[in-house]
């Protein structure tokens, strides 16, 4: 890939980095204008920059940009996402506002389509075969952009094909749980076909949780509590509210890691080996198909048998049954429910597309910002809200930087990633391609997927150490609306915590595996966020914007309902805008490694209250957790207080350099690729999925709720030991990192 070539031929000036002149000559290209003086490598952050380039963030721009991304479906690999591809070579090759250098790569990866010989189907039928209702293949064409060629119809990605027949029982959401309650219950789940609902847990797993339970096959639909407010009659509903019509089917992956199925922690280049389909492991066991609510109804609200709990209760207007099977004196007494499935598995090729600004001083080190750029319909909120704020932050940048007004300190790679919505599979080839390069060099990842779900306030992800530089960008901007509040003080009115160090401060979210940071934090250890703007969880119970992944997911639907004016859509760009230039061109990296200490803090004290009584029992000791905690604590505040007077005094710039870089590697201390050896690229062992209930360090949080119920001496325990030293492990590497580099 030609962007490693291009950072990577001006390596060799690294070493003379405290020079300065001689690595700022060599870092800039040809025919760039900006002069190369002898305080270039103590060059920092430039406030008249900052300030002209949240300036020149225009709203209207980005407003044609999304309306030109929407245009057509463009599904991963189709026509329509191929010509993106080369909207975004063309952009950010443009000899007035283009960047350094942009390529595509393409990687060969194992996608999930629906069959149009043979569309997917789901039916009443009676015992002698006659279809008594037929669920909808198609969303309702209400605004003329639901149907056509491109329209991928609803389907569960990677679900196998299949027909299976039987009584139909309601699951709630499908987990674990659940089915044990519909045992418990006494109801025979064997060959049954259940229909569960989106949320509770992961698209996959509803499907992996019914076969344990001999369930034939599994239906997904929407409904209307959890994502319209209860809403669902027609004229309630888009087009003429921003709520789910009663058609709309959400579609998405069902396969259960992310990446390329066939070629794990291996680029899906032709040359690389791949595993055989068939016994590839992450895949639905059983057939799944989403459909929508007003389908839904017509299944729910005609079954049997004892009602469901009341949590189990929705809005589709009829008290839910769990069945087995239907009413005997209603219209399909009797029948049973028929799914028809024939997706197929397709090699396909995918594209990423990435964009270079190289640095003047530090051409070795990257600032990544990324977006997905395929759809699973239109696409217009998720991505293309965040492509469009993409191109326009690349503009602004690459306006000023052909200009010879300015050229970050450190490189910036802006990346659209291929493949996302199939499993954040054009990141993950990215990352594992040039997984050495990445976790040497990359100072942190920048994540604007859905830029935005609505415009009420910002909701920032992301790892400890992001906080402060996105507090500080979200301090110097202007809130849309009325009311002149910056978006730091908007946002403290809808997302707050009380914070041990700051008082009242923005609640940032915790990284999970919902976008492509997902690679970067858990399978590379580099400080990651996710900005974007959304909605008043006052007004609201929807756990996502109600279009998601469905054919209203369109330009009118954002331009009317989600952000008229597209001021929310601004404020993003200026705020990942800002958070970028900061860390790009800051001399000191405005990285606060302390913030980890509240993190490590508050899981020890979860340990502690939670767990330490049941670990003495077992004679398991939590000291050397808390050693490791307050070791960690204070090699954070030392290092402050030497970058505190690195910067009041004059200093070498190689001792910035080795300072930048305790920051930039501190995130990979915590991974541990044997910490968690049944998760799949998961090695960050504070952030890696927890399953116990304990607000803890996830692999001791799941040791201990896998070991409750076992016996002294048992493998259960011995597991809950081995996850307590590899925490402690890693907090002890952290803590020797942020020590002076000549401390050995």
């Amino acid at each position: 890939m030609s962007w490693v070539k291009v950072l990577g031929g001006l390596l060799g000036a690294a070493a003379l980095l405290g020079l300065g002149v001689i690595l700022g000559h060599f870092a800039i290209p040809k025919g760039a204008n900006l002069p190369v003086s002898s305080d270039s490598v103590s060059r920092d952050l430039d406030p008249e920059i900052l300030e002209a380039v949240m300036g020149q963030l225009d709203a209207s721009r980005i407003r044609e940009n999304l309306r030109e991304l929407s245009r057509k479906p463009h599904l991963a690999s189709s026509p329509r996402d191929e010509e993106l591809v080369q909207l975004l070579l063309q952009r950010w090759r443009d000899p007035e506002s283009g960047l350094d250098s942009a390529e595509a790569s393409t990687y060969e990866v194992l996608l999930s389509f629906p069959s149009q010989g043979q569309p997917n189907r789901v039916t009443i039928v009676n015992s002698t075969g006659n279809v008594l209702f037929s669920c909808r293949q198609t969303e309702a064409n209400l605004t003329g952009e639901q149907e056509g060629p491109d329209v991928v119809p609803p389907y569960a990605a990677y679900a196998p094909p299949g027909t299976p027949q039987g009584l139909l029982v309601y699951a709630n959401r499908g987990s674990e749980d659940d089915f044990k309650e519909l045992e418990a219950r006494g109801i025979q789940l064997n060959g049954t076909i259940a229909l569960t609902r989106y949320g509770g847990v992961g698209r996959g797993a509803k499907a992996v949780n019914a076969a344990k339970h001999q369930v034939a096959g599994v239906l997904v639909y929407t409904d209307p509590a959890d994502i319209n407010d209860g809403r669902s009659l027609p004229n309630e509903t888009f087009p003429h509210s921003w709520h789910l019509p009663p058609s709309g089917v959400e579609r998405g992956s069902y396969y259960e890691y992310f990446g390329d199925p066939l070629t794990p922690y291996l680029p899906a280049n032709p040359s690389s080996f791949r595993l055989d389909p068939a016994t590839a492991s992450g895949f639905p066991p059983i057939p799944i198909q989403p459909i929508g609510f007003e389908d839904a109804k017509v299944l729910l609200c005609n079954l049997q048998g004892p009602s469901a709990p009341a949590a189990w209760q929705g809005a589709l207007g009829c008290d839910y049954k769990l069945g087995p099977g239907f009413q005997p004196d209603g219209a399909y007494k009797g029948s049973q429910v028929n799914m028809s499935i024939h997706n197929r598995l397709e090699l396909r090729n995918s594209s990423n597309v990435l964009g270079i600004i190289r640095g003047a001083v530090e051409p070795d080190r990257y600032v990544l910002y990324g977006n997905h750029r395929d759809s699973w319909v239109h696409g217009a909120v998720d991505p293309s809200s965040g492509t469009a704020v993409l191109l326009e932050l690349s503009r602004v940048l690459g306006t000023l930087l052909k200009k010879g007004t300015w050229r970050p300190r450190r490189s910036v790679v802006f990346a659209s990633w291929g493949a996302e919505e199939f499993g954040l599979i054009g990141s993950t080839e990215f990352t594992e391609e040039f997984f050495s390069k990445l976790q040497e060099r990359t100072v942190a990842y920048i994540n604007v997927d859905i830029s935005v779900f609505a415009n009420a306030t910002l909701r920032a992800q992301g790892t400890p150490p992001v906080q402060s530089v996105i507090f500080s960008a979200a301090k110097q901007i202007p809130a849309p609306g009325p009311g002149g509040l910056s978006i730091y003080d908007n946002w403290i009115r809808y997302f707050n915590r009380s914070s041990s160090v700051y008082g009242l401060v923005p609640s940032l979210g915790t990284l999970g595996a919902g976008s492509d940071y997902a690679p970067f934090v858990h399978f590379l250890g580099v400080s990651s966020m996710d900005i974007a703007y959304t909605y008043d969880r006052s007004k609201t119970s929807a756990r996502i914007y109600p279009t998601y992944h469905t054919a209203f997911d369109t330009f009118d639907y954002v331009d009317k309902f989600v952000d008229p004016g597209f001021s929310s859509h601004q404020a993003v760009a200026q705020t990942a805008g800002n958070v970028l230039l900061r860390l790009s061109d800051s001399l000191f990296l405005p990285l606060n490694v302390s913030d980890y200490s509240e993190t490590l803090r508050s899981f020890l004290q979860a340990a502690q209250q939670d767990l330490g009584a049941l670990l003495e029992q077992h004679n398991i000791s939590l000291g050397p957790l808390v050693a490791a905690v307050e070791k960690f604590e204070g090699a954070a505040v030392a290092l402050g207080q030497r970058i505190s007077a690195l910067q009041k005094g004059t200093f070498d710039p190689l001792q910035v350099r080795m300072l930048n870089d305790q920051l930039m590697l501190l995130e990979r201390t915590f991974l541990n690729p044997r910490a968690f050896p049944e998760e799949r690229y998961y090695s960050h062992v504070l952030w890696a999925p927890r399953t116990g209930p304990v607000a803890t360090f996830p692999g001791l949080a799941n040791a201990c709720s896998t070991a409750m119920n076992t016996g002294p001496g048992s493998d259960a325990w011995a597991e809950v030991q081995r996850q307590l030293s590899i925490v402690v492990a890693a907090l002890e590497g952290a803590a020797a990192t942020l020590r002076p580099v000549a401390d050995l």
